[in-house]
């Protein structure tokens, strides 16, 4: 059994350092990809927005998939699809192409985020102590990964075609093969159509709606802060390029301690600091004098913010007999949150200025402190049987 839970724990990860290598690869190369395919800003605006509701709708309609299927199931088909669907993007030879193969990629990706942190919280469950945190940092490792990798290619005139391509064909076989060490929700099987359609108890939905408002704050920072750096602050394009790199640096070591802190905090403390120090950040950003400060101020940001989705969505998984339903469900209304943020960042630095529109992210970070706060206070599941897991499993496991 401990070498079951070892290698399901490793794959848990895996798989999320291979999501965040996939997509990260894609967002990095995306200049490329304008170059290649003749794309216009908004046309690229358009893509990404038919990926990202490609991914929506799928994770909206996961309830019943997850509650019938299992986590596991779910990842061995949707993992080599996404890598699929990736080389797809890759060879699209025009925009028509591309539109199909970006929405097969969303699609396909939207049953990845969906099951691996349901996978994740059932293995979670297993070992009796928190890990959402550590398997979202695998992602925060895919995505530098896919930055390093993506300047390199770079480097060495790789074009858009064969960086993504490369990447999508070296993920297939590994996606497939980390397949095998998927735990079973075992409480899934005689329930499962009833759990799909069953109504969700209402912390899901308050869960959810710490995480779409997490999630509009990491939008508002991936999308925005590098215009914000270049033309509200002046910075040069080299250092406006380093705001996003520092904020997920920031959110990788938060993610790094964030289990060990939930165990002694809770997850309704937890919450309410992080939103609280995302706000406070967030202002900081705001209010800097020279685009340097700003750019540090942006690494706290992301401290802030990172571990409040692996929180929500760890809490999600126990709301329920199987996690799956609740996290597709918790998990949607954050990626609506992701999509949303940088439009209505848009339109309000269309009728006001940027830096006014980006204050939308204090607002944000307040909001989450306030519905941390309405979280109970004890906790279910997973801490609780802490003592007993020690036992069972080496802590350095």
């Amino acid at each position: 059994m401990t070498r079951a839970l070892r290698s399901a724990r490793y794959g848990a990860v895996l798989t999320f350092v291979l999501a965040g290598l996939m997509v990260g690869t894609m967002t990095v190369r995306i200049p490329a990809l304008t170059d290649k395919l003749g794309l216009s800003e908004s046309t690229v605006g358009a893509v990404l927005l038919v990926w990202g509701l490609g991914a929506l709708v799928t994770m909206q309609s996961m309830r019943r998939v997850m509650a019938r299927l299992g986590s596991g199931t779910v990842l061995r088909v949707g993992g080599p699809l996404t890598a699929l669907s990736l080389v797809a993007v890759a060879l699209a030879p025009d925009l028509p192409l591309l539109m199909v193969a970006v929405a097969f990629f969303g699609m396909a990706f939207g049953m990845v985020d969906v099951a691996m942190n349901a996978q994740g919280s059932t293995v979670e469950q297993a070992y009796g102590r928190p890990l959402m945190n550590g398997m979202h940092a695998g992602w925060c490792v895919g995505a530098i990964t896919a930055g390093a990798a993506g300047s390199l290619s770079i480097a060495a005139g790789l074009s858009f075609t064969a960086n993504v391509a490369l990447v999508g064909l070296v993920s297939l076989p590994l996606m497939v093969a980390v397949g095998r060490t998927y735990l079973p929700e075992a409480p899934a099987a005689g329930r499962s159509a009833a759990a799909g359609r069953r109504r969700l108890p209402p912390i899901v939905y308050l869960l959810g709606a710490i995480m779409f408002f997490a999630f509009m704050v990491e939008g508002t920072v991936a999308d925005w802060n590098g215009l914000y750096l270049r033309d509200e602050l002046g910075a040069p394009e080299a250092l406006a390029a380093l705001g996003y790199p520092v904020f997920e640096a920031g959110m990788l070591i938060a993610r790094l301690t964030g289990d060990r802190l939930r165990v002694r905090y809770g997850v309704r403390g937890m919450l309410t600091v992080s939103g609280l120090a995302t706000a406070g950040f967030f202002a900081l950003v705001l209010l800097a004098p020279a685009a340097l400060v700003a750019v540090g101020a942006m690494f706290f940001v992301g401290l802030g913010v990172a571990t409040i989705s692996p929180l929500t969505l760890s809490l999600a998984g126990t709301a329920t007999a199987t996690p799956g339903p609740a996290i597709a469900q918790a998990g949607a209304m954050g990626y609506a949150g992701l999509l949303l943020g940088p439009v209505v960042i848009g339109f309000l630095s269309d009728a006001t200025t940027l830096r006014t529109a980006l204050g939308i992210g204090v607002v944000l970070g307040l909001l989450i402190a306030l519905a941390g706060r309405m979280l109970p206070r004890r906790e279910p599941a997973v801490v609780s049987t802490l003592p007993v897991t020690r036992e069972r499993e080496p802590a350095a496991a």
